[in-house]
């Protein structure tokens, strides 16, 4: 299987997330190539211009061949079993690379959400940025593991 990326708003700076980041990150190393990019988060006091700012430094890191999964929390719930299969199909498209957005404390413009091929939730329920991360690296190794028949999947 090919590579992924993810473009994520601002670093993970609690200890309990970084740590569970590096740990997914390094299992999801064995099955395939990450790219991860952070973009700053950017300190403004107008929310619409926030996330307009938040939006150019995205856009401008994603590419035509990139497949655009951006995670909101209205988008389409996938259960492990489906993602795996999507996952599988995604990095398999030998003219497509898949690549995930995870917003900020704010979430995300429409101009960002505009270039999304999936709008992809991980719930209902909003999330900070950095368990959002947590949770798309698990279900990204979750997938991965269910493709190879690991046991981590029961």
């Amino acid at each position: 299987m090919r590579g992924l990326k993810i473009i994520t708003v601002g670093r993970i700076r609690k200890g309990f997330a970084k740590e569970a980041f590096s740990f997914y990150l390094k299992k999801i190393e064995y099955y395939c190539q990450v790219e991860v990019l952070i973009v700053r988060d950017i300190r403004e006091d107008s929310i619409p211009l926030r996330l307009e700012k938040e939006a150019g430094l995205i856009l401008e890191r994603v590419v035509p061949k990139d497949q655009v999964i951006v995670l909101d929390r209205d988008g389409k719930a996938f259960c492990s079993e489906d993602f795996s299969s999507r996952l599988e199909r995604w990095q398999e498209d030998p003219g497509r690379f898949p690549c995930f957005i995870i917003g900020g404390a704010y979430g995300l413009s429409d101009r960002v959400k505009s270039r999304a091929d999936l709008l992809m939730s991980l719930g209902p329920m909003t999330l900070p940025h950095e368990l959002a991360t947590v949770v798309l690296m698990e279900q990204i190794y979750r997938g991965h593991t269910i493709l190879g028949k690991h046991p981590y999947h029961h």
